[in-house]
């Protein structure tokens, strides 16, 4: 299967949307497809034995409109093609269409209002009435010709659009009045077809306009990405382009400037400013093996850096990819409106001619029946309906990036909103993940180096944390570490292997049980290091108690703030750990959290959040490990932690840059935020059109002011939108 995005420029209305993106839906081949009016893209995954992009493209060419190839992510950030910069190119054209129609539409409208005679007469008319005639030509066929073409070509497939609309009520507004001038009559609806015109065109304005702040976000960050990059070979120092930096390269990065790709510090220290990934403003130390990312500003120190992920690969690009992919996936809620907007056009047109009928058949009255109709025709906007949802998601994505808080879909954010329980993972999520050894308590007249020694040997094979802790440990006291036989990791319980002829087995009570080693002189000792939160890790030697080691993983600065923020959200909190039941209780107290669950082997996390969603709760797993994953997507909500590992990141809904526990407060907050304001404009968005066209339809509507209302009711859905800036 392959994915392509192309844009589709010249969709108006949300039915555009909905008829591309069912006729891409047609194609033999095409497994999904989702056209998003907001962005004005396309995004289409399909089997390329059976369908290729040019293929693609004509279904939708074959409906009238045009294709512009997307630049798809690049090698850079800087690079990626998106829709925000469309719309910020469509805002300077879109500019003067609205103030060339406005021009010409406003001298029109006062002509006629006023009666205004000229010194002139023309003909059987006062040269004001040519002027209304001429303005108005210019104003709807010159100025908004744009409308007829449109319309015109979907004539020919036998479609139609808003485009449509706009034309069939400003055309017949001109070309009554036209006849009314041939046949001798005093009223004339010139101004009515030069009005609606400048109005709507000057809506589309201000809606491209709010749809590009609606973008900036994600725009700023593709903008970040350094454009050079000083290389390092043989002691000499030149300046490429960024496209050219290779892994592997190693780089000089002088003081205030951007590190130019993703990889680690090999010399030097300094502080680095990584706000524009994880929206945290305090710098964060640097020094030799630390991780640096591309587009973060180096502070005072002058480093030299190893490139380990460049182009598509670094983080920063991968936020714009997934960002991107969020902002064109469309949320459940979206699929209402869109099945209205796809036959919301028919069902206006159809009105119209009820209410050209029904005012003739009343009233007899042509010219009262016309205005009506053209009122009905442009007061209908399904494009509020079709901007309701992918704007508000568009924003409050691009918001969530800027705070380190990545929404991979609008189901997320659909999600997130009725979470009734967050279940944490305590380590790396809750606690820093990093344990530190905190005690070493020999036995058998055995020395405490010698049982570090004895352990750290063991531990080498192993990539568990705890494990990294006690080796690290061994390191910073010089000890020399014999190697290991027979090594084997027992996952939730610990590893053994053969140390210097001894069979040697680490771990918790589970592995010394199944061992048959007795703990019984050491268990009050255990007992006290557990009720202090610290980990302690059993040493078996040759089948015989040999030594206990304590660790301890020091709790997040604010994980107890954010358990108290869930808390007054009417969140519930649970954390869910592998340690025994007296150290989780220890961490889980000092967090603030009032459930617990211990002793939890890897693999048993999902059915843990099964239990929960059996007993009715909607539930948010939080976790950053690979044996988080299968937890990740049981979940109603998967929140993966971006310090953790590729897959569950790859697992989750959502994913917090950096591992701070209150970006899972902001990001439920945001997400409800969001949602709030979804529902917000698809509730004015039916309103207006419930109440609206009937008004038009019973002639309480003049068409100038249904022109000014149907114009200005897009561009308030995104006005709205753009209220979830600064909210969380």
């Amino acid at each position: 299967m392959a994915t392509t995005k192309f844009l589709i420029p010249d969709m108006h209305c949300a039915s555009c949307a909905v008829r591309n993106e069912n006729s891409l839906k047609k194609l033999p081949g095409v497994k999904s497809a989702s056209v998003n009016y907001a962005m004005r893209s396309a995004t289409v995954e399909f089997d390329e034995t059976h369908v290729g992009e040019h293929d693609l493209y004509r279904a939708v060419e074959s409906n009238g409109y045009h294709v512009r190839a997307h630049a798809g992510y690049g090698t850079e950030a800087g690079g990626h093609d998106h829709g925000g910069t469309a719309d910020q190119a469509e805002v300077p054209a879109a500019r003067i269409k609205a103030i060339v129609s406005l021009g010409f539409a406003i001298p029109t409208l006062f002509l006629a209002m006023f009666k205004i005679s000229l010194p002139w007469q023309i003909g059987a008319f006062n040269a004001s009435v040519w002027l209304q005639a001429a303005l108005s030509f210019m104003t709807v066929f010159a100025v908004g010709k744009e409308f007829h073409v449109t319309a015109l070509k979907l004539l020919r497939h036998f479609a139609a659009n808003m485009d449509t609309l706009i034309s069939l009520g400003t055309v017949s507004a001109i070309a009554y009045s036209i006849w009314a001038m041939l046949a001798g009559k005093s009223e004339f609806y010139f101004e009515t077809g030069a009005i609606i015109t400048a109005f709507i065109l000057l809506g589309r304005y201000l809606e491209a306009k709010s749809r590009g702040q609606a973008s900036q976000a994600v725009a700023k960050l593709m903008q970040l990405g350094a454009k050079s990059a000083h290389v390092v070979k043989e002691g000499h120092m030149t300046d490429v382009p960024i496209e050219q930096v290779r892994v592997g390269d190693v780089l000089a990065i002088k003081p205030g400037e951007k590190f130019p790709v993703d990889g680690k510090v090999i010399k030097g220290q300094t502080e680095v400013d990584e706000s524009m990934l994880t929206g945290e403003s305090m710098p964060v130390s640097k020094s030799g093996g630390d991780q640096v990312f591309g587009a973060t500003i180096n502070g005072h120190g002058f480093v030299h850096m190893q490139a380990l992920k460049v182009g598509k690969d670094t983080v920063l690009s991968q936020i714009v990819r997934m960002v991107e992919d969020a902002q064109v996936k469309k949320a459940p809620i979206q699929k209402l409106a869109d099945r209205i907007a796809g036959i919301f056009v028919p069902i206006v047109i159809a009105l119209a001619l009820a209410t050209l009928g029904g005012w003739l058949l009343a009233t007899h009255d042509f010219a009262r029946a016309l205005i009506a109709a053209v009122a009905v025709l442009v007061i209908a906007c399904p494009c509020a309906l079709g901007l309701a949802t992918p704007v508000a998601i568009l924003v409050g994505t691009g918001e969530g990036a800027k705070k380190g808080i990545l929404i991979k879909n609008g189901e997320s954010l659909e999600k997130a909103k009725q979470i009734d329980v967050v279940l944490f993972d305590k380590t790396g999520t809750l606690t820093n993940g990093k344990p530190e050894v905190t005690d070493i308590i020999p036995l058998e007249g055995r020395t405490h180096r010698e049982i570090l020694m004895i352990a750290a040997s063991l531990e080498v094979g192993s990539e568990h944390s705890l494990a990294e802790s006690v080796v690290g440990f061994a390191k910073s006291e010089k000890l020399s570490l014999p190697g290991v036989e027979n090594f084997h990791a027992l996952p939730g319980r610990g590893v053994e292997g053969v140390v210097d002829g001894k069979r040697v087995t680490l771990g918790n009570r589970r592995l010394m049980q199944q061992n048959k080693i007795d703990l019984a002189a050491v268990e009050s000792q255990i007992v006290a290091l557990e009720n202090q939160g610290k980990t302690v890790m059993m040493l078996g030697l040759n089948g015989k108690a040999g030594g206990l080691i304590a660790v301890a993983d020091v709790l997040k600065p604010d994980a107890a703030a954010a358990i108290g923020a869930l808390k007054a959200l009417g969140i519930r909190s649970v954390m869910i750990s592998g340690d025994n039941e007296r150290t989780a209780q220890a961490v889980a107290k000092r967090a603030g959290v009032a459930a617990v669950l211990a002793e939890v082997l890897p693999q048993d996390k999902a059915a843990e959040v099964k239990k929960l969603q059996a007993l009715g709760q909607r539930v948010a797993f939080v976790g950053d490990g690979i044996n988080d994953a299968p937890a990740l997507v049981q979940a109603d909500l998967g929140i993966a932690i971006g310090t953790g590992t590729d897959i569950a990141i790859e697992s989750g809904d959502l994913v917090l840059v950096k591992g701070s526990p209150l970006k899972v407060v902001q990001a439920l907050q945001l997400s409800q935020q969001t949602f709030k304001i979804i529902k917000q404009n698809l509730f004015w968005a039916f309103f207006y059109n419930a109440v609206a066209v009937p008004l038009a339809a019973f002639g309480f509507l003049n068409p100038m002011i249904a022109g000014a209302a149907m114009a200005l009711s897009s561009f308030s859905v995104v006005g709205n939108s753009l209220r979830i800036k600064g909210k969380v």
